[in-house]
């Protein structure tokens, strides 16, 4: 907070902070000294309970006054030593974004060399590992379970993890690509497209008929030219496209739910999801780990095998050298 403080504020927040604590002072001390005579009565406040419980005006006793003191005393202590008076960063130079920065440097020594193991291993074998799957599970607690659920098996709106229905793949390069550089879906609004509310029904017909739900047989072959539209994503056939992350229309997995209104919705307004990319966020190794945890919560899809190199034939020129790969960019559940 220090560094937004502007030289006004700095001083208007120590000379408020300071006034306040000698104000206090000041009034404690002046309800505090008067004492009564001997033989004198405290006065009645007026206020009376229970017919016999009446508020005097008698002064704190001295063991209370003390403990007000002590408390100021304190304050001045710790205002002294910490952060509290404006841009002054107290005589310790301690500071949250310094404890922060110490405490990821300690675990960074202790976990380290632990982390840099896991990821040298590949994922069918670190998902397999019960301390790395337990290292994976709190990474994943920590950072996915707000979207996903603690079990990963989604919600409305948020992918179930541990079922075998993928959108972009669910092999660990896939995963690893979701995690990496976060996913965008974007499903655009299709009421005009369809010819309106009618064009809405009807295509709403015919993908509820390509899962086996109960729908209108009439509506649906009408949906059916219309859905041609829509099979540049989803294809001809409703099966998705993983090139483009578009889900399977013909199971009966669905991201939002399979209802009338529901699928009606979808189409008319279309639907923006998004995946937040984690790679600068948590970094390769860690990663590595929550793919390995992810991709073994039971619907992961086997690696895809890499065919090796083709041998070169000597020419006068050396080859230039192969671009490294990169991973795909878009959502990867249904």
């Amino acid at each position: 907070m220090t560094e937004h403080l502007t030289a006004l504020w700095h001083w208007y927040v120590t000379i408020a902070t300071i006034v306040s604590l000698i104000a206090c002072a000041i009034f404690l001390k002046m309800q505090t000294t008067r004492r009564l005579p001997k033989g004198e009565k405290a006065e009645l406040h007026g206020n009376v309970w229970d017919e016999d419980l009446a508020e005097l005006n008698n002064p704190l006793p001295n063991w209370w006054r003390w403990l007000f003191y002590i408390t100021l005393i304190f304050s001045a202590l710790y205002l002294l030593f910490f952060p509290g008076l404006g841009a002054f960063g107290g005589k310790l130079g301690w500071s949250s974004t310094g404890q922060y920065q110490a405490e990821v440097k300690q675990a960074e020594a202790e976990f380290g060399p632990l982390f840099a193991k896991f990821e040298k291993t590949d994922v069918p074998t670190l998902a397999k590992d019960a301390q790395a799957t337990a290292m994976g599970q709190r990474l994943f607690l920590n950072y996915c379970a707000q979207c996903h659920g603690s079990d990963a098996a989604g919600g409305k709106g948020f992918p179930n993890l541990k079922d075998k229905d993928w959108l972009y793949g669910g092999d660990p390069a896939a995963i690893l690509a979701t995690l990496n550089n976060g996913r965008a879906g974007v499903m655009p609004a299709m009421i005009d497209a369809v010819g309106g509310e009618e064009g809405v029904k009807e295509v709403v017909s015919y993908v509820r008929s390509l899962s086996g739900l109960k729908h209108d047989a009439a509506l649906a072959a009408k949906g059916q030219a219309k859905f041609a539209i829509c099979a540049a994503c989803h294809g001809q056939d409703g099966k998705g496209m993983r090139a483009l992350g578009a889900p399977n229309l013909t199971d009966n997995i669905w991201l939002y739910g399979s209802p009338e209104e529901t699928i009606a919705e979808s189409i008319r307004h279309g639907r923006n999801n998004n995946m937040p990319a984690q790679l600068e966020r948590l970094g390769p190794a860690k990663l590595h780990l929550l793919t390995a945890y992810v991709w073994g919560l039971g619907g992961g899809e086997p690696p895809i095998a890499t065919e090796p190199a083709a041998p070169t034939v000597p020419a006068e020129a050396p080859p230039a050298a192969a671009a490294p790969a990169t991973a795909s960019a878009a959502p990867t559940k249904k």
